[in-house]
């Protein structure tokens, strides 16, 4: 709301009107009981001014009253433009500029017809004083609507800027939580896919020795120390990102190393079998980073829920598209396993994908039957941003194994 109190320029443009009207008198020589009314109606028309600021309108009538007024009562000669000049600049100011002009028009044409009643000349009344007036009033009345329309076009730069700054304020907050969520991921997926390899193959090497088959353990704590390092190489690489250290970063993780990641679970002794069909390799680093996380984080769901003995891996590209499915067979999804809801695993699966706009669907598989239904979808958001998605679970769990399926729309993703 704008201040309505008088200000310095308020009591300037006041005292200048009584200035004015004071001027004319002592030019003027009226009578003294004529001077100290004008003098009475000057300060009139100052004390006008100052309230024009809060009643614009209601000043303004009252000045065109008290100068009619004035000329009504024979006091000195002043004009009607240079008296009214303060309170109409300052009631077009107020935003009241039709008003003003329609006022400024009235005062002029009274002025005139008195004139030319009283037997002025026309052609010095019309031709000369008319026109001098009139474009003192208009440039009083032009000049108000102008500071008016700077002020207001300041005041609207000044909350487009303010409303920049929140904005770019709240897309800092927006990148810091998106930064965030994605180490959250990516913690949860190295370290429970690492500690899922780590306990199974300890459980092998611990059988292996009392067994009294040293290779085999052997070979389990090669596997867990290769396990280990590349755990700590994207832990490293990640606490980098944190810590915004230069250098080099550890390559996101891809297609290509998904060999490596089926290895590691097979020397565990869980059969597991890849199948990658289709031009995969001229793939966005960000599909194949998605789809290695899903499978890493599937595979430790396998390892740490179902009690499976195989795991078939299938990521299969067309123009356009990619799919992913892993099945396995174990016990499918039982209460408090991989689809009741309380883990991270597949949210994670469907924030990522979700990010890329595609879809997670989770299911048990009977024996010699189709897969249930969809248990998990993600959806995209816009800006790339945030990912939501719902966790519910559909069917009965079965004896035949779990089965995870993506679904990745290519086109649109940037390379």
């Amino acid at each position: 709301m704008p201040d309505t109190s008088p200000t310095r320029a308020d009591a300037l443009l006041a005292a200048a009107t009584l200035g004015l009207v004071a001027v004319a008198v002592a030019a003027g020589r009226p009578a003294p009981g004529g001077a100290a009314l004008a003098v009475v109606a000057g300060a009139v028309l100052g004390g006008l001014v100052l309230g024009a600021r809060r009643w614009p309108l209601p000043a303004l009538l009252a000045t065109a009253v008290v100068i009619l007024g004035y000329y009504a009562l024979g006091l000195p000669p002043v004009g009607v433009a240079a008296p009214a000049a303060a309170v109409l600049y300052r009631v077009s100011e107020r935003g009241r500029v039709v008003p003003a002009a329609v006022v400024a028009g009235s005062l002029l044409a009274v002025s005139v017809v008195a004139r030319l009643a009283e037997g002025d000349d026309i052609a010095v009344v019309v031709g000369t004083e008319l026109g001098s007036e009139a474009a003192l009033l208009l440039a009083v009345i032009a000049l108000g609507d102008a500071v008016r329309n700077r002020r207001s076009l300041r005041a609207a730069l000044v909350r487009q800027a303010i409303a920049a700054d929140e904005e770019r304020h709240r897309e800092a907050a927006r990148q810091v939580e998106a930064e965030r969520l994605r180490i959250a991921r990516e913690v949860h997926d190295t370290l429970g896919h690492t500690m899922s390899v780590i306990t199974l193959q300890s459980a092998v090497a611990r059988e292996a020795l009392a067994d009294s088959d040293p290779v085999q353990a052997e070979n389990a704590l090669a596997a867990i120390r290769s396990v280990s390092g590349s755990a700590m190489a994207e832990l490293r690489a990640t606490l980098g990102t944190l810590r915004r250290e230069p250098g080099p970063r550890e390559p996101v993780p891809g297609f290509d190393q998904l060999p490596a990641l089926v290895d590691g679970v097979r020397r565990g002794g869980l059969a597991v079998d890849l199948r990658i069909e289709g031009p995969v390799d001229t793939l966005p680093a960000v599909v194949g980073s998605t789809v290695y996380r899903v499978v890493q984080e599937a595979l430790t769901n396998v390892l740490r829920h179902a009690g499976a003995t195989r795991v078939t891996v299938t990521v299969r590209a067309t123009p356009g598209r990619l799919a992913l499915e892993v099945v396995d067979d174990g016990r499918g999804g039982p209460p408090g396993g991989p689809t009741s809801g309380k883990g991270q695993g597949l949210r994670g699966m469907a924030e990522r994908v979700a990010l890329l706009g595609g879809t997670v669907e989770t299911g048990t598989v009977e024996t010699g039957t189709a897969a249930t239904a969809t248990v998990q979808t993600g959806t995209a958001a816009t800006g790339g941003t945030k990912a939501t998605g719902s966790t519910g679970t559909t069917g009965t769990s079965g004896s035949g194994g779990f089965r995870v399926s993506v679904h990745l729309p290519l086109a649109g993703v940037a390379a």
